[in-house]
């Protein structure tokens, strides 16, 4: 029989008045699905441009959003147990007090690792480890990251700290003091001081922005110059956030930018080269990358920072503060309390 539950629903896109906690209905699991009653839900860029519309390739709504989870298995499958502590990346339907998740795609939290950190390792931190190791970051090297301070942006900074590299980005001015703190070099957005500064210093070995579209062109011209260089410099774009964090008209499309993006690479003799980046729960190297991580959390490597927890709620005020919230690190809801 179906079981009443609560959920966020966004039912046209549009402003935050689109966006609201609902009473539903969910259906016993398929055969290979386990039920997840979630603990927490991400919250990102993606919960954005979703309510928007604006997400590649996304459902048409209404919709309910919620990209990853960590939560407790309700039904037995063939290798997970009912209580089970597991994460997962969803897309969608993650906030929502249960969801039917195929098992292949749950993956089982250690002990030692919190539901909060799970949330954040799943997606954010995943994300950031595929795009360190993409670029291959060593000791001794120059990295930019833009949205320093967010949650993959944090993430990445102390990924590529443990490898050895200075680390530059952009970050608002309010978290400048405390990304000091942390041991990065710190510059605001807007005001391109960091272009000059960049180029002054001969370049940066790799660049992960987020932002996407003009901020990739300028990300482009912080490598290494192209004439006379050895030194090799890679653009890692992802995300295509600037439209949500400025609240602007993205009507264009991901297309266009990502493929004017991956045509630099078509330049012969060149030591700059771009990649697009994006982590999917289907790509071979995704759960022994969350594994790895969930060991580095167990073994103190790693610190997972949580800068927001709103509760389901709230989410008109989650969608409302994201982008102008302080501190560092990921933004979760909370959809239920152990």
């Amino acid at each position: 029989m179906p079981i009443s539950i609560r959920k966020v629903v966004i039912s046209e896109f549009g402003d935050v008045s689109k966006v609201n906690v609902e009473q539903s209905s969910i259906d016993p699991p398929k055969p290979g699905e386990v039920q997840v009653a979630p603990i927490f839900s991400g919250f990102s860029g993606a919960d954005i441009n979703m309510r928007r519309g604006l997400y590649p390739m996304q459902k048409k709504a209404p919709l309910t959003p919620g990209y990853c989870l960590a939560g407790r298995a309700r039904t037995d499958g063939t290798h997970i147990r009912v209580g089970d502590l597991v994460a997962c990346i969803t897309v969608y339907d993650a906030e929502a007090e249960l969801i039917n998740v195929p098992e292949k795609y749950l993956i089982r939290v250690p002990n030692g690792v919190s539901p909060e950190a799970a949330t954040a390792l799943v997606l954010d931190w995943a994300t950031a480890y595929g795009m360190v190791e993409r670029a291959k970051v060593t000791h001794g090297q120059r990295v930019f990251i833009h949205g320093v301070s967010g949650a993959v942006g944090y993430a990445t900074m102390k990924l590529c700290q443990l490898r050895g590299a200075v680390v530059y980005g952009t970050a608002s001015e309010r978290n400048h003091q405390v990304l000091r703190d942390q041991g990065a070099i710190p510059f605001v957005y807007t005001n391109k001081d960091w272009i000059k500064t960049m180029q002054e210093l001969g370049g940066v070995h790799a660049v992960f922005d987020a932002l996407g579209g003009e901020s990739w062109e300028e990300s482009y011209s912080i490598l290494p110059p192209c004439s006379g260089g050895k030194e090799q410099g890679l653009l890692v774009a992802y995300g295509q956030n600037q439209s949500a964090l400025s609240d602007t008209d993205a009507s264009g499309g991901a297309v266009k930018p990502v493929a004017k993006l991956l045509f630099k690479n078509a330049k012969l003799f060149s030591n700059r080269s771009t990649c697009f980046f994006y982590v999917t729960r289907d790509q071979a190297s995704f759960v022994p990358t969350v594994n790895t991580l969930f060991g580095m959390v167990r073994d103190g490597k790693i610190d997972v920072v949580i800068k927001n927890i709103w509760d389901m709620e709230d989410i008109k005020t989650a969608h409302q503060s994201w982008a102008s919230s302080s501190g560092l690190g990921s933004n979760l809801i909370r959809i239920s309390k152990e």
